[in-house]
């Protein structure tokens, strides 16, 4: 019995699995390349209005930021406000309707650097911020805090 009729078999064979083996590698490298990924450089500039109980937000520097998952934690004078701003949103209770930028959910899914995002705190959140009162902003993306900025109020 000879054996050359099994080498071409044998040959294909390997060949296919050495494919196989390189695909589910590649195909394993792409996945794990576009998964998702927390920002990890950001830097947002906060101001707090008090005559117009407004709060503006400037994307300064780092990764841009998916809307959908970020949220937004503000205390004043070390106090949480009572309603915290749902983003993105166009209208909230305890805010006033029509946030600027990208926190209104008419408008775009991500908040690069350069952009600025605005909202009115309404008269039926608590507490008000006065000209002095320390802000503090929290800003996380899928609950893991990426940047907190204190501002005093004017």
């Amino acid at each position: 019995m000879s054996n050359r009729a099994l080498s071409p078999v044998v040959a294909t064979v390997l060949l296919l699995v050495v494919t196989l083996v390189l695909a589910g590698t590649i195909g394993a490298v792409t996945v794990q390349s576009t998964s998702f990924r927390e920002p990890t450089r950001v830097a947002i500039d906060v101001s707090a209005d008090a005559a117009a109980d407004r709060l503006t937000f400037v994307h300064q520097a780092g990764d841009s930021l998916t809307v959908q998952t970020l949220s937004i934690r503000i205390r004043v004078n070390g106090t949480p406000l009572e309603h915290q701003p749902p983003v993105p949103f166009f209208s909230a209770k305890g805010f006033r309707s029509g946030p600027t930028g990208p926190f209104n959910s008419a408008t775009n899914e991500t908040w690069s650097p350069g952009e600025t995002a605005s909202f009115e705190v309404a008269g039926t959140n608590a507490p008000l911020f006065e000209a002095g009162d320390e802000i503090v902003v929290q800003i996380a993306v899928r609950k893991t805090i990426v940047v907190e900025v204190e501002t005093t109020a004017t």
